[in-house]
C-alpha cells in the first residue's frame, strides 16, 4: 500500500507541480528554486492555483472511480465519464482529446476516426492519466496489464504507438509495485509490445538516451515517457525525479506526472516532501463540483489497490 499510494499520489503531485512550468524554457524550476527542500514549490501560476492538478490528473481519477465503482474495466462508461468532463469546462483539455469526446461518435470509434483523419494521434494524452489503472490491473500480471492499458488508451487516441507506451507504463509500474526495479525489467517489457514499435521505444528507454536527443517535442508519448524513464534512471529519490523531469521544459505537467507516478511506485508514499501533499486538490470536473484532496486520494488508492485483487 506504501507503493500504491506513492504511485497515485505522486503522480497527482509531479501534476500540480509542473503545471505552472508547462511550455517554459527548460531549467527554469532550479532557476526558481536552486535549493531543493527549502519550500515554495507549489507556488501556482499560468493559471493553476497552489497545489492545483490539472486534466491530466482530473482524467486519470475518472478513470480510477470507474475501475472502482464498476469492478472491472467498463470502457464505454469511461469515455461517459470522459465526456461529462469535457464538457463540463474543465480548464484545459488537449485539442485532440477535445475533438474525440466531442464528436458525437460511439466509444469504440470515435478515436479511431480521429486518427484516420489526422494521421496523428501519439499524443502524451493517454500515457498522463494511466496510473490508476496501472495500479488497478498490476495484480493481473504484465498480458493483461498491458492489454486493459491498450484498451484505455484507444478510448481518445487512435495511434497504435500511443496504446504500446500506455502499456509500457502499466508495466513498469506494475514490477515497481512488486517492490523490482523496473530499469532492470525493461528488456522483459519492451519484448512484450507490438513488434512495429518496439525499435522506437527501445531507443529511448535505452540508458545512453537523453531527452535532449528527442525527435519529437514531449508532448509525443516516445519522449515523453523515456524522459520519465530517464529521470528515474539519473536519480535517487522521488524529489530530485520530480525536479529532472520539470527542468527538461516543455510539456512539464505531463512529464512530471508520468514521472510522479513511476517514482512513487518506486519509494513509496513517505518519500514524497508533505509540503506537496498538504497543499494538493483536485476540482473534478463533471463530477457534481467535488474537489478532492489527499485524503480522499489516499482513499481511492486504497480502493483501487483492493479491487485489483479480484483476479490476482
Amino acid at each position: 500500500m506504501e507503493r500504491v499510494a506513492g504511485a497515485v499520489v505522486g503522480s497527482v503531485v509531479g501534476d500540480a507541480l509542473g503545471a505552472p512550468f508547462e511550455f517554459g524554457p527548460a531549467g527554469a524550476f532550479s532557476a526558481r528554486f536552486p535549493v531543493p527542500g527549502t519550500g515554495g514549490e507549489m507556488c501556482g501560476g499560468g493559471g493553476w492555483d497552489i497545489g492545483e492538478a490539472t486534466d491530466d490528473t482530473q482524467m486519470a481519477l475518472h478513470v480510477a472511480e470507474s475501475l472502482v465503482e464498476r469492478g472491472d474495466l467498463d470502457l464505454p462508461d469511461i469515455f461517459s465519464r470522459f465526456q461529462r468532463w469535457a464538457t463540463d469546462e474543465p480548464k484545459d483539455i488537449g485539442l485532440q482529446t477535445d475533438d474525440v469526446l466531442t464528436s458525437g461518435l460511439p466509444w469504440d470509434q470515435a478515436a479511431a476516426a480521429h486518427f484516420r483523419r489526422s494521421h496523428h494521434a501519439a499524443g502524451n494524452g493517454s500515457l498522463m492519466r494511466a496510473t490508476p489503472s496501472a495500479v488497478y490491473f498490476a495484480r493481473d500480471g504484465r498480458q493483461a496489464t498491458m492489454d486493459a492499458a491498450r484498451r484505455i488508451a484507444a478510448l481518445t487516441h487512435g495511434d497504435p504507438a500511443a496504446w504500446e507506451g500506455t502499456a509500457i507504463f502499466h508495466d513498469l509500474v506494475r514490477v515497481a509495485l512488486n517492490g523490482a526495479d523496473p530499469l532492470d525489467d525493461l528488456p522483459q517489457t519492451l519484448a512484450a509490445i507490438h513488434p512495429d514499435h518496439r525499435e522506437r521505444y527501445s531507443t529511448v528507454l535505452d540508458p545512453k538516451w537523453h531527452p535532449d536527443q528527442a525527435t519529437e517535442v514531449n508532448g509525443a508519448i516516445w519522449p515523453c515517457l523515456g524522459s520519465a524513464v530517464w529521470a528515474l534512471r539519473t536519480t535517487r529519490g522521488y524529489e530530485d525525479a520530480i525536479r529532472a523531469a520539470i527542468d527538461l521544459g516543455g510539456d512539464t505537467d505531463t512529464v512530471a506526472a508520468v514521472t510522479g507516478g513511476l517514482a512513487g511506485a518506486v519509494y513509496g508514499l513517505a518519500a514524497i516532501p508533505t509540503r506537496w501533499t498538504e497543499v494538493l486538490h483536485v476540482p473534478l470536473p463533471g463530477s457534481g463540483g467535488r474537489t478532492l484532496r489527499l485524503p480522499e486520494l489516499l482513499n481511492l488508492a486504497d480502493d483501487l489497490m483492493g479491487t485489483g485483487l479480484r483476479t490476482g
